[in-house]
């Protein structure tokens, strides 16, 4: 089945950030777990690094997610900047949707790309996740996981791997939301 360019246009349109506060309580089928991180692993990769790297986490794992970063949180936050609604959202976070994938980038050991070439092959894979959850009706949201970066020892990861963020994904109620950009004539110097 080949896409229209309307349709193709249509999904890459749809697609918006959508956070885990606001998905509703129902479970992701593994198949779509499974055909989110097939479609990841099609993303361009110069020289085939294929850089990206995923750990997921469903279910009971979610809990121990939210108790690491709300634990992070904690330990890294100096006690006049502590607010305990931070602490609460970080510990509830990951519990309110239904799969979490932590975004990682193996660094190829041969160094044949520079590296912001690998970080951008992972944000093309992380792009496909997001318009193949958007495709299911699901929502999903690329966090920074800024606590994570400091403290993989929860990813097991590898020698040269990094944590890029955590990809929020959940079903959701809301409408279609409208896009916000800029015009395009604004960004674009024909030579």
């Amino acid at each position: 089945m080949s896409l229209t360019p309307e349709q193709t246009t249509a999904l890459l349109r749809r697609r918006r950030a959508i956070f885990p506060k606001t998905y509703v309580d129902q479970p992701i089928e593994k198949a779509i777990i499974e055909e989110v991180l097939e479609n990841a692993n099609w993303a361009p990769t110069h020289k085939f690094t294929e850089p990206w790297r995923f750990r997921v986490f469903t279910g009971e794992a979610r809990t121990r997610l939210g108790e690491h970063l709300a634990a992070l949180y904690k330990a890294n936050t100096p006690e006049a900047q502590f607010s305990e609604k931070k602490y609460e959202k970080n510990l509830h976070k990951p519990q309110r949707s239904g799969c979490i994938i932590a975004i990682c980038m193996q660094r190829d050991p041969e160094e044949r790309v520079p590296e912001w070439e690998e970080i951008a092959a992972v944000a093309c894979a992380v792009q496909n996740m997001w318009l193949t959850c958007t495709a299911h009706g699901i929502g999903s949201y690329w966090s920074s996981a800024n606590t994570l970066q400091r403290d993989p020892g929860l990813l097991n990861l590898q020698e040269g791997e990094r944590c890029l963020g955590l990809f929020y994904m959940g079903y959701h109620n809301l409408p279609e939301l409208p896009g916000k950009r800029g015009p395009i004539e604004e960004k674009v110097t024909w030579m």
